[in-house]
């Protein structure tokens, strides 16, 4: 992109204003690259037609760096009345009122926020009219120290085996950060306690198989060198950081979804991808039918029932 103050793109039928498109918003240092707000843009364009069946519907929080990795971040849930009328927002309750969320229904409203400097997206695990019925339930595999993947990888080997056992599908992401995220489909008919019960009762069960490797402990203290199997996401109003979107680390890593095959892959980590070669991994389609294969918990339910009272 040239040095223009602004640069229009045209994205699907709209024309959106690039603001100070070379703007570092991740300074480059060591191995890390460095790009610019310009890069941030084209980066969203490129995985917008799989990103978007992600997106779309679900209230979204925006993690915005205005002045870039190295400056103050915030974290938008309402939707600012400046934003173009065209953007769709989405009115949720909350505990003493409600909250104007946006909701990224096309590759023009990604872009624009982009150019608003929001780096990472992180999506509601339900959709719009029906924000109590989640339709996705995940469980975050989370080291005790970043540099321990080997543990996270052979905990999404375990859960994955579970899941299996419990007749419901999973898919796997890197985070960007330092772990995994599994992501199971779910039919939309249980509320979030539901949800997120399940997915505790299925981690406990894991834990009291492996109490030496695995904890469902909240508080770090308390975890020891343990790896964190964190339900918490399956709540009403958490969010969790969307399939293709940008974290705001050095280097610009991507949280990626990816086959279970790719899990086994030594050079595999959580900032395996970033906004550099993260379209290349989209275009592979690492997740190809799974929005076709939800479940309902009612049977997986009993099934970890029988499993916990063996």
């Amino acid at each position: 992109m040239s040095g223009d103050a602004v640069r229009k793109v045209r994205v699907g039928r709209r024309s959106i204003e690039v603001h100070r498109p070379d703007k570092v918003l991740f300074p480059g240092g060591g191995e890390a690259k460095q790009y610019t707000k310009g890069d941030l843009v084209a980066y969203y364009r490129s995985v917008s037609a799989f990103m978007l069946p992600q997106l779309r519907g679900r209230p979204l929080m925006l993690e915005r760096h205005p002045d870039g990795i190295d400056g103050p971040r915030f974290m938008q849930k309402n939707t600012p009345e400046h934003y173009p009328e065209w953007i769709k927002r989405a009115e949720v309750a909350k505990e003493d009122g409600t909250v104007r969320h946006t909701v990224c229904d096309d590759s023009a409203t990604l872009a624009y926020l982009a150019d608003q400097a929001c780096l990472t997206v992180h999506r509601w695990l339900s959709r719009v009219g029906r924000v109590d019925r989640p339709d996705l339930m995940i469980f975050d595999l989370d080291p005790a120290d970043g540099s321990r993947f080997a543990a996270v990888r052979e905990a999404a080997e375990r859960l994955g085996e579970l899941l299996d056992q419990l007749g419901l599908p999973s898919a796997l992401m890197t985070t960007g950060s330092r772990g995994l995220h599994v992501v199971v489909p779910v039919d939309g008919r249980d509320d979030f306690d539901e949800v997120r019960g399940f997915a505790r009762d299925a981690a406990e069960l894991l834990v009291a198989e492996h109490p030496d490797r695995l904890t469902t402990a909240a508080r770090k203290k308390d975890r020891g060198d343990r790896l964190y199997l964190d339900v918490q996401r399956n709540g009403y109003a958490q969010t969790a950081v969307a399939p293709f979107t940008v974290r705001a680390l050095p280097g610009a890593p991507v949280a990626t979804p990816i086959t279970w095959d790719q899990l086994r892959d030594p050079e595999l980590g959580p900032r395996r991808w970033t906004i550099a070669d993260a379209a290349e991994q989209a275009h592979a389609r690492p997740w190809s039918g799974l929005t076709g294969r939800v479940r309902a918990l009612g049977p997986a339910r009993r099934r970890l029932d029988a499993l916990r009272d063996a």
